[in-house]
């Protein structure tokens, strides 16, 4: 039951735990051992490496970039609200009043969280909603993840209060009700923002069962492990899925240089659908 499919030594640990602690000020206790194992064995297993210390002598080589792939594949349920936050701000000051032009007809807007893990993306994407769209506008969110169980933890809407770094006072009052009793250190969504998300399990990989037409999709630090194939493949199904010049929000370590020419970079790894 102990073997594993790379050596892992506890050197190859405390390196990595350095590394970590070094590029992100993350400090990764012994508990989280066997889950770094888990994560970057997958990301060994993409390389076609050997060993842990392969691998680390190639992160090393590699700079940057590796250290950002390495940082999220150890930290991907770890995320918090306004996560990247220019994009939260791109979209409620430039997109979201475009859209209130083009689809006045209708009045209607979705956006797609692909790869919405815990919820804390597309409750933030709620928040934006309701500060930014008019009343009698029908406004949503379409959350979807491949992992059942942080898809439960995202309905359910509740949070250690750490995850609300970064948000402002004013939101948090707004939004949020905070924990007393047993539930001290916790916060929950109002339901409000829990009515304007319809969450689900997708695999993006498989048909996508959305029958809305969507303006905007978030698919950030998802397709990390995805080689560079199967990544076109999903782009460009994102484009056909998007109108004329919808908006793709990507993660910080990504781009679609290279990738998908059916996207035109506009903003910090922001996309608007050329074709």
């Amino acid at each position: 039951m102990n073997e594993r499919e790379f050596t892992f030594t506890d050197q190859d640990f405390s390196r990595i735990k350095k590394i970590v602690y070094d590029f992100a000020g993350i400090d990764l206790n012994d508990s989280k051992k066997n889950l770094v194992y888990n994560r970057l064995a997958k990301r060994i297993r993409f390389l076609e490496l050997q060993s842990f210390k392969e691998y680390l002598n190639y992160v090393q080589e590699q700079g940057e970039t590796e250290f950002v792939n390495l940082i999220n594949a150890v930290t991907t349920n770890l995320t918090f609200f306004f996560r990247e936050n220019h994009h939260f701000d791109y979209l409620a000051n430039t997109v979201i009043p475009l859209l209130l032009e083009t689809n006045k007809a209708s009045k209607k807007i979705r956006i797609w969280s692909a790869g919405c893990s815990t919820g804390e993306e597309p409750y933030s994407l709620a928040i934006v909603l309701k500060e930014s769209v008019p009343q009698g506008w029908d406004a949503k969110v379409i959350a979807t993840d491949l992992d059942t169980n942080v898809v439960d933890t995202a309905r359910t809407g509740i949070y250690p209060i750490e995850r609300l770094k970064g948000v402002d006072e004013t939101r948090k009052k707004r939004w949020f009700l905070k924990g007393s009793g047993k539930q001290a250190g916790l916060v929950k969504v109002k339901s409000e923002l829990q009515t304007c998300i319809e969450f689900g399990q997708i695999n993006l990989m498989h048909d996508w069962p959305i029958n809305d037409p969507i303006d905007v999709i978030f698919c950030r630090n998802v397709v990390i492990y995805f080689d560079k194939p199967t990544q076109a493949r999903l782009f460009d199904r994102y484009a056909d899925l998007l109108p004329e010049h919808g908006h793709l929000f990507i993660g910080h370590s990504e781009s679609l240089y290279k990738v998908c020419d059916r996207f035109e970079l506009i903003g910090q790894t922001i996309y608007r659908k050329v074709r």
